[in-house]
């Protein structure tokens, strides 16, 4: 065998130590490594910005959840259930709250296994792909043991990862556990967050579409309900020894999985983010924390904000914990005007309509895109970077990561600094990365801001349509 370092002369190694070394080349766990969403870890690095609960709010939520995982249910009849769903509308905080336990159970040395999607965030993380192969990769950290029959069970089928959600459960995970004694008594978990975020992956079919003259599109709904369907065929198997959380807003397919009749002795009773837990209470600890760094900040009076205004901003905030982040975040990374001024301004954003429980904070992202230079070619730019419209294309679909800003302003920019002057003003609402950063993707922090975007009853005037989104990028191409 040739040597790659035939020819060479005059040099000498010393020293030399290889720390942390790959699997070699050819290794399953390789090829299971790269179909994996390392995004969708709670604590990758595409998550360090993302939102945790706030030091003494939601304790009694984490509390709740955290108890169940470790000590299960208190009703006897109960120990064997593995399955628990937290649900909540926008901005109550499922996915703040979801990441604080994850780093709960691996302070306290508890198997957390997770997934976070997220529909503004890496391809990889909004589509069930990625799904199975990231949770069986993190099982194989956690549980060394499980590599070896992990490994074989690629090597016997090579094309596992181009298999349905069941049979890589199956393959992946419930194989590997028959396989090796795992001590039931050993806490863990399995965290599924956003799952309502999950988008439909299409598959074109020739035969279909030369019949029909289309594609037969699947909807979100059908791969979400599949996902549902395998953790719960998991959590019923004997070998599977860990509980399960997922948490999703209560859309339908939610709804009827974990309201079915036939299933329900298969779930832990639902953990519903309503007014039992204090939203407001936690609201408020939250606000003032935040509102005691920017007094510290700017050398502020400690009477500021008064209580009267702490008051109308949890009156507004209607037990949404988006609307307070997104008001600190505004005071805090706007440009225009010192703290009190833009406080104020929040406090005068009122709603055209009390009707919507989101209509104060509707208001205040439209109020915050109607002060950027150009409203409407913001919410184009936005629309670019999500990737996809409403009824439109994915753009990024064959892309394993975001694309970096960077290479989104060179699309859409006409002149060097568009980006700024399109997105300066919307830092409450989107990570920016600076100028000089090749890689950082742009990151929205909620979802919140896309369902306002994408309804054309609430977002009024500046409602951006398909073509008009279309022109834009096709213009920029």
């Amino acid at each position: 065998m040739t040597s790659f370092l035939s020819g060479a002369h005059d040099f000498s190694f010393k020293d030399l130590n290889v720390i942390n070394a790959a699997p070699p080349a050819g290794d399953p766990l390789n090829d299971l490594a790269s179909q994996i969403a390392p995004g969708a870890l709670h604590d990758s690095a595409e998550r360090c910005d993302a939102p945790k609960c706030h030091p003494e709010t939601r304790v009694a939520v984490q509390g709740e959840i955290y108890s169940w995982i470790v000590h299960g249910d208190s009703d006897p009849t109960q120990k064997t259930v593995k399955i628990k769903w937290v649900t909540g509308p926008a901005g109550t905080g499922k996915s703040a709250i979801m990441g604080s336990v994850a780093d709960t159970c691996k302070q306290d040395g508890v198997l957390a296994v997770t997934f976070f999607f997220a529909s503004y965030a890496s391809p990889d993380r909004r589509r069930k792909t990625a799904f199975i192969p990231t949770l069986a990769y993190q099982l194989t950290e956690h549980l060394p043991a499980l590599k070896d029959p992990v490994a074989q069970a690629i090597r016997d089928k090579p094309l596992l990862f181009k298999k349905n959600l069941r049979v890589q459960m199956e393959a992946l995970i419930l194989t590997p556990l028959r396989q090796v004694a795992i001590e039931s008594n050993v806490p863990g978990v399995v965290l599924v967050d956003g799952l309502d975020e999950c988008e439909a992956e299409q598959f074109f079919d020739s035969h279909v579409a030369s019949r029909t003259g289309k594609s037969m599109e699947r909807e979100k709904a059908d791969d979400q309900l599949e996902i549902l369907q395998v953790l719960r065929e998991a959590a019923l198997d004997p070998a599977f020894p860990f509980r399960i959380v997922i948490a999703s807003r209560p859309e339908r397919v939610f709804r009827e999985f974990f309201g079915n009749e036939s299933h329900k002795s298969s779930f832990a009773p639902n953990l519903i983010l309503d007014e039992k837990y204090n939203p407001n209470t936690d609201i408020v600890l939250f606000l003032q924390a935040k509102f005691s760094e920017i007094r510290r900040r700017y050398n502020l009076s400690p009477s500021w904000p008064s209580e009267d205004i702490l008051a109308t901003l949890l009156d507004q905030a209607s037990g949404q914990f988006i609307y307070a982040a997104v008001v600190v975040r505004y005071i805090t990374n706007s440009r225009h005007g010192s703290p009190c001024t833009l406080l104020n301004q929040v406090l005068e954003v009122k709603p055209s309509s009390g009707t919507n429980p989101f209509s104060q904070l509707d208001a205040f992202y439209t109020h915050i895109l109607q002060s950027t230079a150009n409203p409407v070619l913001a919410v184009k730019w936005l629309w670019i970077i999500k990737g996809q419209h409403l009824g439109w294309i994915n753009l990024f679909k064959r892309m394993s990561t975001a694309p970096a800003a960077f290479l989104i302003n060179l699309l859409l920019q006409t002149d060097n600094g568009d980006a700024e002057y399109v997105l300066g003003d919307l830092h409450s609402l989107i990570d920016v990365p600076a100028s000089d950063d090749l890689e950082t993707p742009y990151r929205p922090y909620h979802k919140s801001l896309y369902d306002l975007l994408g309804s054309k009853d609430r977002f009024g005037p500046l409602y951006v349509g398909d073509m008009q989104c279309a022109e834009f990028l096709w213009g920029s191409y």
